[in-house]
């Protein structure tokens, strides 16, 4: 069997479901092939939350909003940053910057959301799209020719289209089979996560402590009295972290400087998640007749919170440019996809640069890189044009689409 379409996209994530709506609704004929062996996720029993989160910031929401996505999630479980506080790791006197969405005049700086708030409403968006069809199976293998891109099935079909869209994850094999290196580099730390409730509200505040050799502590609020941790610790602290009882873990950060949310508890069912964490570069993000997107093309260490955002910015931008490729032209043309490219180098750089060396320079024990890290903080805080900027970037507004 021959399955043809303009556009097939490969993924199973929120990346790869929300590019393949995006392009349906723009006219496009689009196959979303999903692997046979779905992602594994964190069962979540009913009524408890979710362990893995997102920011999403106004360019996430924007896109989610047009695919009438965002109003379809549980907006009970939905909850606005209102202010960010983060926090030094000066002993005396730690350095602090602060940002709030009434400064920034938006109403919020970004909205934490669940993994199965997110992903059950693009599930259920899917059943609808016109011009969309689902199809599940193990691709084998891909090839590309001047006219088509060919992906064989494990069932014998092949999919045919002009333009393969990886949206496979950083594990992605459509990156492998379209020959595109890859800049790996391990920061041999993981992400631990878990959620608690907490003595004292948090009044919408996502906070963040740089603890130097401890790694990077964010707290962001969940509705009512309810945080979510992600705790990018270094892998000895963060085996420490996952052997011991949780309610120890309440206790360390209980300790942090300037925390303000009294007792916390685990919320029920107690669980902690680790995940490594790494830094990502694909050599390209476009090849003959295919284009990467989020994790595929780019992972960014978490502490900034954008690694999503960054993914929802690219489904955003090959939109763009395909809506503007000259007379209708052949979707998977080189130029067009030269374009996407182009749109997306400079914010997917800026943030890979940013991300990785705030994570090398507050890594770091040396006595005077902690003064000068501590003193740079207190003076962004001081600085409101550079604040606002700051601001603008974490927002998505100093894209290239805006």
């Amino acid at each position: 069997m021959k399955l043809q379409s303009e556009i097939c996209v490969v993924g199973n994530g929120a990346i790869g479901k929300a590019a393949a709506l995006a392009l349906a609704l723009a006219g496009f004929d689009v196959v979303l092939l999903q692997p046979a062996s779905p992602l594994t996720r964190h069962s979540v029993p009913d009524g408890s939350w979710d362990l893995r989160v997102y920011a999403l910031n106004h360019i996430a929401r924007t896109l989610l909003s047009s695919l009438k996505v965002w109003e379809a999630m549980d907006a009970a479980r939905i909850a606005p940053v209102e202010a960010m506080h983060i926090c030094g790791d000066a002993p005396d006197h730690p350095g602090r910057l602060a940002f709030d969405a009434y400064g920034a005049r938006v109403d919020g700086l970004a909205w934490i959301v669940e993994d199965q708030n997110l992903n059950g409403a693009l599930d259920a968006a899917l059943q609808f799209a016109p011009g969309l069809r689902v199809v599940t199976a193990t691709a084998l293998h891909m090839q590309v020719t001047t006219e088509r891109a060919t992906i064989l099935l494990d069932s014998g079909a092949q999919l045919d289209s002009a333009l393969v869209v990886g949206a496979d994850g950083a594990q992605s094999w459509v990156r492998g089979q379209a020959d595109i290196g890859l800049d790996y580099r391990s920061y041999n730390q993981r992400a631990v996560v878990t959620n608690f409730s907490c003595e004292k509200p948090h009044h919408g505040v996502a906070s963040q402590w740089f603890l130097g050799a401890d790694g990077v502590v964010a707290l962001l609020p969940l509705p009512e009295n309810r945080v979510s941790l992600v705790w990018s610790a270094p892998d000895a602290l963060a085996e420490v972290l996952m052997a011991e009882p949780v309610d120890k873990l309440c206790l360390r950060l209980g300790a942090l400087p300037g925390q303000t949310l009294g007792h916390l508890a685990p919320l029920s069912p107690p669980s902690c998640q680790a995940y490594p964490l790494r830094l990502m570069r694909a050599h390209a993000s476009v090849a003959h007749r295919v284009v990467l997107l989020g994790d595929a093309a780019h992972v960014v260490h978490p502490l900034a919170g954008q690694g999503m955002n960054l993914g929802f910015a690219d489904v955003l931008a090959i939109l763009a440019v395909l809506a503007r490729r000259e007379n209708k032209a052949d979707c998977g043309d080189m130029g067009t996809l030269g374009r996407y490219a182009r749109a997306r180098k400079e914010d997917i750089m800026l943030m890979q640069i940013a991300t990785d060396g705030l994570q090398r320079l507050f890594a770091s024990e040396l006595a005077p890189v902690r003064a000068l890290r501590n003193a740079g903080l207190g003076l962004v805080n001081q600085l409101p044009f550079l604040k606002r900027r700051l601001i603008a970037h974490a927002l998505g507004k100093s894209s290239s689409l805006f």
